[in-house]
């Protein structure tokens, strides 16, 4: 275990963590520790990976349990909808896209220009999906199209 300093309990006030239920906690624990380079300060029960400024906790799933009498967890299986997802921001999106790719990381596309920003989506081993994206436009008051029907 990490020094106290390095867990997700502020001593005021509140902080910001991120659960994702997987199948695998430590094939998953390493994904996140060697794809976005973040530090592992719980192995396991459950694994904690500190990335940048924020925490990634993960567990199995499992039924319910006396504080979410109505909820089970389960990871994503394919063809599920997608209904949220981790938003990664970077300074150099050409350098983490090869950097990651050398790695392993599988990502659905190329960084893509979307006027705003420059960006592209990964995939954990569970299917969870991570969008990386690095400011551009949007630092000069750029905005993204809306997608095509929208107005």
């Amino acid at each position: 275990m990490s020094n106290q300093e390095d867990l997700p309990f502020p001593a005021d006030g509140l902080l910001l963590t991120h659960f994702l239920t997987v199948r695998d906690v430590a094939r998953s624990r390493d994904f996140y520790a060697e794809i976005l380079s973040g530090r592992v300060v719980s192995e396991e029960n459950p694994a904690i990976v500190k990335v940048a400024n924020s925490w990634i906790i993960m567990n199995p799933g499992g039924g319910p349990t006396p504080d979410k009498p109505e909820v089970t967890l389960t990871p994503p299986r394919p063809g599920d909808p997608v209904s949220s997802f981790l938003n990664v921001r970077v300074a150099d999106i050409a350098a983490f896209y090869a950097a990651a790719q050398v790695k392993g990381a599988r990502f659905l596309t190329e960084p893509l220009d979307r006027k705003a920003e420059l960006r592209c989506y990964l995939v954990d081993p569970d299917g969870y999906l991570i969008e990386v994206g690095q400011a551009t436009g949007i630092l000069r008051g750029i905005l993204a199209d809306l997608p095509s029907g929208e107005s």
